[in-house]
């Protein structure tokens, strides 16, 4: 299973809660939510780091075009992803 890693330091800790639950919801794909590691509080930034989303390597197409449909829609609805 491979882990993939998505950054955005503006999104919302509610919108990383949404984004978990609908990824969740796919055959065979887990989330974790990452933690805040900037040492000062900032109202601009994320309370989340970012969103690990571990993908087996046999995952069906429909489902892997869902996954990226999802991964999209939140990112276009956000100003994108960074992804380690």
């Amino acid at each position: 299973m491979s882990e993939r890693v998505y950054y955005n330091s503006r999104m919302p800790l509610a919108v990383y809660r949404e984004l978990a639950a609908h990824l969740q919801l796919l055959d065979g794909v887990s989330v974790r939510l990452l933690p805040q590691t900037c040492s000062h509080f900032d109202y601009e930034l994320s309370q989340i780091e970012g969103i690990a989303v571990a993908v087996p390597p046999t995952l069906d197409p429909s489902t892997q075009a869902r996954y990226e449909e999802i991964l999209e829609h939140y990112g276009l609805q956000h100003g994108g992803w960074r992804q380690c």
